[in-house]
Formats: C-alpha cells, structure tokens, sequence
C-alpha cells in the first residue's frame, strides 16, 4: 500500500513515505533545451532571432498567433536559403512554430507550383493532429489543400499542396516512385528522433535529389528539421548543408535532481507529484514521462486514489494519460487548459518529448527511463526494453517545463546517473530488427543494400541476419555475389506490415481463412484493442473472459471483433466489455485496405468456418522464426536459439503450457514475455520451413494439443 499523501509528505515515517529529496540548480537558455552552461561546453550557437524577453499575448486571429511564433522571425532567412540550397538543416525547439509553419512558407511563396510539399513525422498522432491545425490555420478543408497520410489511412486529395504524413508512409510512396516526383520539396521533421524509417528516408530522398539534377530534372529541395543541437552531422551527411538555429521561447529552469537513487521511479513519481500539487501554489500543470501504457494506467489510479486525501483546500487534480493506444478522443483531453481551480497531471510516454506541445505545464517530472526497441542479432530476439534515457533526451523533457513560463523540471535520478548517461539515443536502425527495411529497398531496386547510404550503418550481422530471415521467407534469394527479390518478395513489400505477417496473409490462400487471416492481422497491427481501468480490473477480465480462447491470442481477439460486428458495433456493448470502441473502427479500416491489397493480387476469399486450426496454421507459416518450446521443467526456450522466455500473464494461454507456441512479439520487463501467443502443432512448423527446422531441431515430438 502506498502511504496516505500527508504521511508521505512527512520528513518522518517509514521508509516507503520517505519525501523524494531533490537537489537543485537554475538553468535558463535562449535555445530551451533546458541544458545549462556545463552541459553544452559554454558553445555558443548563432540564430536567427532572439526572443530574449518574449511576453505572452493573446490574439483572437490564427494569423496575429502565427506572427508571434519564434519562427516568423526568420522567415524570410528560411525561404531565402530553401530557394538558393538543396538541402537546409533547421534546428528549433518544440513550439517554435517549425513544424506547422515553414510548409506554409514555402507554399506562400510559391514553391509548391513545381510539386508538392510532403512533411514526414515519426508518430500518427503527430502527422493527423499537425494537419488538422494547419488546414484551420489556411482555412481550408482537410484533405483538399492540406491532407496526411498514416498507415491504413489517407485524407488526401489531387488538389493536396502540403502533405503532413508518416514516415514510413513515405517510403512505401518511393516504392512506386523513386524521384520522388510528385514532390517539390521533401521535409524530415523530427530528424533528432531517428526512427529506422527517417533513416531509410534521409538516404532515399538524398539518392532521390542526386538522380533528378542528373537527368535534368525538376530539383528536389530537402529540408531536415531536429529540435536538438546535433545538427552537424545531418549537415555532413547532406553534401555540407547549412544549418540555420531558430530562437525559442525558453524561460529559466530551475532543474531538481534525486540525492539519492529511486529503487521504484513509478512511487517516486507519485510522491513527487503530490508534493508538487500540495505545496505549489493553483497555476501551473503537471507532465510526467513514463515509459507506457502499464505505467500510466498504474500511477493514474494510484494519483487518483491518493488525490481523494488531499486536504479540503487543496485544488482538484485531473489525470490525463497519453500513449500511442489511448484513444484520439482521449488523447485530446491533453491539450485543453485545465478549468480554473484545477490542476492537470498529464502522464506521457515520451510522445511528449518533441511531437507535441502541450499548454499549460510549468513542472515536469522526468523518471529517467524509456521504452525501446533492443534486437540481438546472435540470438535473433527482437524486443522491447525499458532503458535509460540519453542526455539530449532528458534535455528535451527539461525544456517542456519552459514554454509559457518559468518551470522546474525533477529528475527522478542523481545527478550522478545523469553524467553518465549516453550524449545521444542510439539510432533505431543500429538497434533494431531491419528484415522489413532491406525488403522495402529490395522493392526500391536497390539490390545491393548491404552497401545502401545510411546516415548511420547498422551492425553488420543485423544485415546478414535480416537477409537470411527474408531468404528463410522466400522473399529473396541469394545469386552469386548479390540478392535477388522473388515474386513471393515482391508481394510481401506490397503490404505496409512487416514480412513475416504478410507472408502469414499470402499464405491463408492455401488453408481457405483470408478473410479471417486479414481481421487478425488488422487487430495484431493496433496498439490496444481492450482497456483495463485499474479500479475494475476484475470486472474487466470478467466480463471478457467469454471472449477467451485456448488456442491463443489471435484467436480471442478474432472473437472479440466477431461479437463487435454482431452488435453492430453498439458502444454501449463496447464500455460494457472495456472494448475501444475507436481501436476497432481502426480494425475496419485497415482490413478494409488489407482486403483490397488482397483484391489486386487475386487472393481468393474464403472463410475457415469453425475449422480454427486452418487459421493457426496460417500463422504457423509466417511466424515459424517465432516459436518457443516447454521445457520439462515448465518453462518456455525458443527454438531458434534456445533463449528463455514465458508467455506474458495477459495472454490467455497464460497458465495452459502448451508444447509448442508460436508469438508475435517480445517484452522484456522483469523477464522476457512472448505477446500475441498461439499454439501450434510441431508438423505445421516442419511443413512451413523443412530446411529451417533441420537446422533448429525441435527436441520433442509430441501429439498436438489442439487440431
């Protein structure tokens, strides 16, 4: 149990209501990376602009707010070096104006009568939600003049000038369309994040930019924007580019670090935010960054629980989560000001760090941990992992405490552990499995992607290894000194899935379940298709248990969508079950454009009926590399490499133990969970990879459980 709030603010007591002790120091910066002098090495950077005593105003008109953003300033300096170069680094903190601005620029002076201008974000939410601001902005309807396009969904039309759009997205866009054609200028925002796709991207359009001006034709112009000071190796990177530095709004402030180190952060969090909302005076919200959704929904109920403590004078607290599987409307809730005499609390992964601007928050409250991809190319384990964060990445968290007014940003951790924290978060592509990546290059005609332009190469044996799992899929095969894309290959890159599930869809032709293979893969490609409030946890799992299926995972979410379409999608019979009413809409939407994929290749579409094992089968085929074996003493290894792993106590296969199991993906927290689990016969394994398995020998031979 967690302490009652006014013994936990007590200097006294037992250790678990021990006050969280800070120690502290002021930074203030122009830029607003809330770093100090010592963090930065006293350099000093060239801007645009200084906003040195920007005050607050309030304007009624979208075009005076526009006028008072940071960026204006150097508007003319942006559109000038655009024209003269080809490629320009812009460097600019979150709410410069950056993002929203600088396409509006360009496309007010006219640069978008040679092309469009696609800006590319790394998060949905951030590409959808920046479109829909900038079509308000122009006055326009969203989808004609400004539109976006994110997996599975494209508001856009033949009169788009300034396409807001994922990054991946553009890169299946260059499948089709190399030059890039359709484009005047290319923007990579959020370039400090890098993604695996921004990656990809920066050597496709930099590959892009070199062919047109040798063919003579149109340029295309390549804008990089980071909100971090690393700027000089883009620049490098892109032929000695320029870097121009936009002047922000900072405020000082003042940073608190631990004395001592946090053994739980997520109580460390709780007793710092009711510190914060007990002794600081109304004004002024709270943002905390967390590392996902488990964490958010555990320190939301217990804030509110300890909120109920408060004493009668003290201001009401509003929980606001955000993570990627929240859904939209809720994700909204964080950018409404909080109602006089109240106070948000918004608890974030670290969406919050860059691709949103939240008003309001003046404290920030960093644990000093993220959520990350880790791929093990000896093991071939590729999962996520809590990790600490990089330096540049506690700095951004930092600067969200300064945007409107003065802030104090506490750091969960000492500010020892920050000295040794790495300067820069590892590039996604150096930590990640690229199977799908060399696959989207193969389909680019890019034969010799060993050798591909990267900003950043990946370990050489997480090339190899992506290749040989593409070979293992039959999407390509090796011939004499170079590899070869099959027509198998060719297909799977179609998909906007990774290859393994496309494969899973090109194989349920042959078991007569596409149309069930397509509605499992659409609900295996959303974040969360069920929510557990952690004050009903029981009735939840309750009333869904009838929803549950022995055969796995797959199984019960193709049950769980079955009932949804029986009531017609009613969103009452969805609050009763705890389903996202919005998720599974999402669901619809991305069978329907799976289907029509499915369509154009002349897929046929049957269902299996009841026959279940025929889906299992299926899944077998594309998720073979996936399969874990129960050791006699209980356990689970799995069969490629022999690595410890359980299946996850969500899943409902939890408990059952059964021989053979096939996943989707892996979790490490205190141990390493297989998610989306389903059982398979040992003989499906065999039948789906002969020359795999005489390699990876399975070491039983059991009678399936289920057939």
């Amino acid at each position: 149990m967690y302490p009652r709030i006014k013994r936990s603010l007590s200097e006294e007591g037992s250790s678990s209501a021990k006050r969280t002790h800070f120690r502290s120091f002021s930074v203030s910066g122009a830029f607003g990376n809330g770093t100090s002098q010592r963090e930065t090495n006293g350099q000093t950077k060239h801007h645009l602009s200084a906003n040195q005593h920007y005050q607050q105003t309030t304007h009624s008109s979208t075009r005076k707010q526009r006028f008072n953003l940071p960026i204006y300033a150097g508007r003319t300096a942006i559109i000038a070096e655009v024209r003269m170069k080809e490629s320009v680094i812009i460097v600019g903190e979150t709410g410069s104006g950056k993002t929203t601005q600088i396409p509006q620029y360009l496309h007010e002076d006219r640069l978008t009568k040679l092309g469009a201008i696609a800006c590319t974000q790394p998060r949905r939410v951030a590409a959808i939600s920046i479109a829909q601001r900038v079509a308000k902005e122009m006055s326009v309807q969203l989808g004609e003049e400004v539109g976006y396009t994110v997996r599975f969904e494209d508001v856009t039309s033949e009169k788009t000038r300034v396409k807001y759009m994922t990054d991946g997205m553009l890169l299946r866009e260059a499948i089709s369309d190399p030059l890039l054609l359709r484009y005047a200028v290319v923007i990579l925002d959020e370039a400090h994040e890098r993604t695996v796709h921004t990656d990809v991207l920066f050597g496709v359009v930099k590959s892009a930019q070199k062919m047109r001006k040798e063919n003579n034709q149109k340029p295309l112009k390549i804008v990089v924007m980071s909100a971090t000071l690393e700027a000089d190796h883009f620049s490098r990177y892109f032929n000695g580019a320029k870097v121009l530095y936009i002047e922000g709004r900072q405020h000082p402030i003042q940073m608190m670090y631990a004395v001592e180190q946090q053994k739980d952060y997520v109580h460390a969090a709780l007793v710092t935010i009711m510190q914060l909302h007990q002794e600081m005076p109304p004004g002024g919200d709270i943002l905390v960054f967390l590392t996902g959704q488990d964490e958010i929904e555990s320190l939301a109920k217990l804030v509110t629980d300890c909120a109920q403590h408060c004493t009668p004078d003290c201001m009401e607290l509003l929980v606001c989560p955000m993570f990627a599987a929240l859904p939209s409307q809720h994700q909204m809730k964080v950018f409404i000001s909080a109602p006089s005499g109240k106070r948000k609390v918004i608890l974030a992964t670290n969406i919050a760090e860059t691709s949103i601007t939240i008003p309001g928050v003046k404290y920030v409250i960093d644990t000093g941990f993220v959520k990350g991809k880790a791929f093990h190319p000896k093991t071939g384990l590729d999962m996520l992992r809590v990790q600490p964060v990089s330096k540049a990445q506690a700095r951004q968290r930092t600067g969200r405490a300064g945007r409107e007014t003065s802030g104090v940003c506490y750091r969960l951790y000492t500010e020892e552990q920050f000295d040794e924290l790495k300067q820069t978060t590892i590039p996604e592509i150096q930590r990640c499995n690229i199977a799908t990546v060399l696959l989207q290059l193969m389909a680019l005609g890019i034969t010799d992607v060993a050798n591909f332009d990267f900003l950043d190469r990946p370990p050489q044996d997480a090339i190899e290894n992506a290749l040989e799992q593409l070979i293992v899929l039959g999407a390509l095969r090796k011939a004499s000194d170079c590899y070869e894309l099959m027509p198998l290959g060719r297909q799977m890159a179609d998909f906007p899935l990774e290859p393994r599930l496309a494969k899973v869809i090109l194989s349920s032709q042959q078991f007569n379940c596409s149309e069930e293979i397509i509605t499992i893969v659409a609900l295996l490609s959303v974040d969360s298709l069920t929510y557990t409030p952690q004050n009903k946890r029981d009735h939840a799992i309750a009333v869904r248990k009838k929803f549950t299926s022995s055969e796995g995972d797959q199984m019960t979410l193709l049950n769980i969508y079955r009932a949804y379409n029986s009531v017609n999608g009613n969103k009452e019979w969805c609050q009763q079950h705890f389903i996202n009413s919005q998720t599974v809409k999402q669901v619809m939407d991305i069978r329907k454009q799976l289907r029509e994929i499915c369509v154009r290749m002349n897929i046929p579409f049957n269902s299996c009926g009841k026959e279940t094992a025929n889906i299992r089968q299926t899944l077998a085929r594309g998720l073979f590399m996936n399969a874990a074996e129960l050791q006699p003493e209980g356990t689970y290894q799995t069969v490629s490499h022999r690595q410890p792993v359980a299946i996850h106590p969500t899943s409902s296969l939890f408990g059952l133990k059964p021989q053979f199991v096939v996943y989707n993906d892996l979790v490490h927290t205190s141990k390493c969970y297989m998610r989306d689990v389903c059982c398979v016969d040992p003989s499906w394994l065999r039948d789906a990879a002969p020359n795999y398995f005489k390699e990876h020998r399975l070491h039983s031979q059991p009678t399936a459980i289920y057939s």
